[in-house]
Formats: structure tokens, sequence, C-alpha cells
């Protein structure tokens, strides 16, 4: 008989390729013309949250779209970032902090699983943490599977990867 085959879908990235985005969004800030004498600074907190604090919403804009620019181009979604609201700072200065986020929520992993239920696919969706595993005795039925979450990617709101595949 045919052996179960699965796979996990989860929310993560790679923290080294983040940390080289945010270093080289450090370096064009230097390196920019717009951006050179801004006191502006990019700092990554404990792979958690990205601090941004320049002097105007102008230059905030600049060094955003530069940070998503560079983590385009380093493979890394830029559906990761949470942006909370800009708030005054020291100086009067203003500060920007982006969320990062990992792993599935609970309420997501529901939303995950239910709508994997929905496609009336013979596959199963369990939640295991901050993963769903689902598993099926069909490859193609998990890759059907797979390619409903990539489409249905914007209405989650969040990076989606598809580990363990066996």
């Amino acid at each position: 008989m045919a052996k179960d085959c699965s796979f996990d879908v989860v929310s993560e990235f790679d923290k080294q390729e983040l940390v080289n985005a945010v270093e080289q969004t450090r370096k064009d800030i230097l390196s920019r013309f717009d951006l050179k004498d801004s006191n502006s600074t990019v700092e990554l907190d404990a792979d958690k949250a990205i601090t941004i604090t320049t002097n105007d919403d102008m230059k905030l804009k600049n060094i955003v779209d530069i940070l998503q620019g560079k983590m385009i181009k380093r493979n890394l979604s830029i559906k990761i970032l949470d942006p909370k609201p800009a708030e005054n700072a020291l100086g009067g200065n203003i500060r920007q902090v982006f969320e990062l986020k990992k792993g599935l929520t609970q309420e997501l992993a529901k939303k995950i699983t239910s709508t994997i239920k929905d496609t009336k696919l013979k596959v199963q969706a369990s939640i295991q943490g901050e993963q769903v595993r689902v598993s099926g005795k069909s490859r193609d039925d998990l890759q059907e599977v797979i390619k409903l979450l990539k489409e249905k990617e914007d209405v989650f709101n969040i990076s989606l990867q598809f580990v363990n595949y066996r």
C-alpha cells in the first residue's frame, strides 16, 4: 500500500539574510546624497523587530523602500514586516518599528486548516505548534494544497514556506 506523504506549512525567514539586508541598508544610507547627513539609523533588535530612526517622513519612506528592496533581492518576503505607527523620537526625529512575523498564530493555523479541509481533497491537516502538518496518500493532492495556499498567501497576509516534503 502507498505510504503517507506529508509536508509542513511554516512562516519563517533566514536570519542571516535579514542581517545582511539591514547592513546593506545602512551602507546605502551612508552613501546616498539625500540621506547622508540625516542621522538615520536602522537597527535589528534580536530578530524580533527592525527600528528605523530619521529626521522626517520623506526620509523614513525612502529608507523603508531601500530596506524592502534589499530584502527582495535576498529572497526575503516583505510580508514578514509588521509596521507599527511612526512616532516622535528625541531631537525632533521620527521612529518607526517593524515587528518581524515568524511562526503561525493559532487563529491563522486554524484558518489554514479550514481552507485545506474546504478543498475536499483527501488530505489531513493538523496544527503542531507554530506550523501545520499536511499529510495524504497522493502527492498530487499535496501539490494541489501547496498551489492553493500559495494563491491564498495574500489573504493570510503572511509569508508561507513548505518544508519537510516527504
